[in-house]
């Protein structure tokens, strides 16, 4: 093990997803969670954003056009983790899932912050969450980061959406 770190200012830049029916992906991530479209790649890729970055999540079918997914019990993907600004934001993405009707896989308190989770329509797992600010994230009496997952609260987060 070397003692090299990776510098501090490191950032996922993007994920990018094999899916088997490119329009099905987009009316999830664009038409039902909001992202915007950027560009598209001939007819089996497209890369979508939030704010206008080239992209955030690239979609495509190159090696997955129209075939079942990737077993739940094998190595892969555990999930994206979509990262809101405010906890209100949080909210309303929630809202317009539930009012859709689309089926969430779970919600939790992770101290840091707070997560719902769900799959998208290729199985692919989606975290959605905010972070609570740093100064408020649980640490033991050493000042260790003391993560966990408790139940989470959804009527107080979905009370923030209207």
């Amino acid at each position: 093990m070397s003692d090299y770190q990776i510098p501090a200012k490191t950032r996922i830049g993007h994920v990018h997803l094999k899916v088997s029916n490119l329009q099905r992906a987009m009316d999830f991530y664009c038409g039902l969670l909001g992202f915007e479209l950027m560009t598209t790649y001939g007819e089996q890729a497209a890369f979508i954003s939030a704010g206008g970055y080239h992209h955030h999540i690239g979609l495509n079918t190159w090696y997955s056009e129209g075939v079942a997914p990737a077993p739940q019990h094998a190595p892969g993907l555990f999930h994206t983790a979509i990262l809101y600004p405010e906890r209100r934001d949080l909210a309303v993405a929630v809202k317009r899932l539930m009012d859709a009707g689309y089926p969430l896989t779970g919600a939790s308190d992770h101290g840091v912050s707070e997560a719902i989770y769900l799959d998208d329509p290729d199985g692919n797992g989606v975290e959605l969450y905010w972070d609570r600010p740093k100064e408020e994230w649980p640490t033991d009496e050493h000042g260790n980061l003391t993560m966990y997952t408790r139940h989470l609260d959804m009527r107080a987060l979905l009370a923030l959406a209207n």
